[in-house]
């Protein structure tokens, strides 16, 4: 779409443990330009984040965004990442400045990609109508997002849903977090990828087996704390939803005294690209 030199546009961001995802748009919304770059996380934060402004720049070929959405891994605050170890240094990143700095006359919102996904598909996907709705991302890495009352579930320090820190046997219980292994390192994207890398086919044919036995055993633990209507599957492990699908439904069926809807994501892919895209939508139109 050809677009005047002079109409506003918005740029999104979406930060993840292995590629980052940019696009701008008209100010309603209107996708004009994608691209995707690798995170680079070995070469740390502030190499990754260079790596996307320039990749920003080059999309916006010489315009100033009216506004900038974000979403990132972690949770974003005024000091940092929090709870953000797939890039080094991320969690002493000071996202916001740092793109403030880089986008000074523009409006900036930021969240958690997680989050900003569940609430796209609340919003316009899978998740749309459904009170209460549970997000699940299976991506590079592991966590969830509570939609309740038309509203993403933040908690107290904006962490709620970060289940790849739970607890995987009662042996756990009392124990500090580098003292025990936790869920995110045996049931994600990242965790698969390691094993596929350590084993034969035929072995990682069994820890994909143990691996949605796993996962599927906190689903049904939430799903009964939660009761949601539906539960949305998004990240890149939705490209093996025909292995996931059955033996999670069979578990929810089993074990949930109302067992909930259990569907993929409308936007498997680029929810959270989309949610950030929506922030800044948002930001442009309220400029607040």
């Amino acid at each position: 779409m050809n677009v005047p030199p002079s109409a506003p546009v918005v740029l999104a961001l979406d930060f993840g443990g292995t590629k980052t995802a940019l696009t701008v748009a008209d100010q309603h919304g209107t996708r004009l330009h994608d691209l995707t770059v690798e995170t680079a996380a070995e070469h740390g934060a502030r190499a990754s984040l260079k790596r996307a402004v320039g990749a920003a720049r080059t999309l916006l070929d010489g315009r100033e965004p009216v506004a900038v959405g974000v979403s990132t891994i972690g949770i974003p605050g005024a000091e940092g990442v929090a709870l953000a170890p797939n890039i080094p240094g991320w969690e002493e990143l000071a996202l916001g400045h740092e793109l403030a700095l880089e986008f000074p006359g523009s409006e900036l919102r930021l969240a958690t990609d997680v989050k900003a996904a569940a609430r796209y598909e609340h919003d316009a996907g899978a998740l749309k109508g459904c009170d209460p709705g549970l997000y699940v991302n299976l991506g590079t890495g592991l966590a969830v997002a509570i939609v309740a009352g038309g509203t993403v579930v933040a908690g107290r320090h904006g962490a709620s849903g970060e289940i790849g820190y739970n607890l995987r046997t009662v042996a756990d219980v009392g124990r500090d977090s580098g003292d025990r292994i936790p869920l995110e390192d045996v049931v994600s994207g990242k965790a698969l990828s390691r094993a596929a890398r350590a084993n034969r086919s035929a072995e990682l044919a069994g820890h994909m087996g143990e691996f949605i036995d796993e996962l599927a055993f906190h689903l049904v633990n939430l799903a009964i704390a939660v009761d949601p209507q539906r539960i949305v599957v998004g990240g890149g492990m939705v490209r093996s939803w025909a292995a996931l699908h059955a033996p999670l439904r069979t578990a929810l069926d089993a074990a949930v005294p109302y067992p909930p809807q259990l569907v993929p994501a409308a936007h498997p892919y680029d929810a959270p690209l989309l949610g950030a895209l929506a922030l800044a939508v948002e930001a442009a139109r309220t400029g607040t």
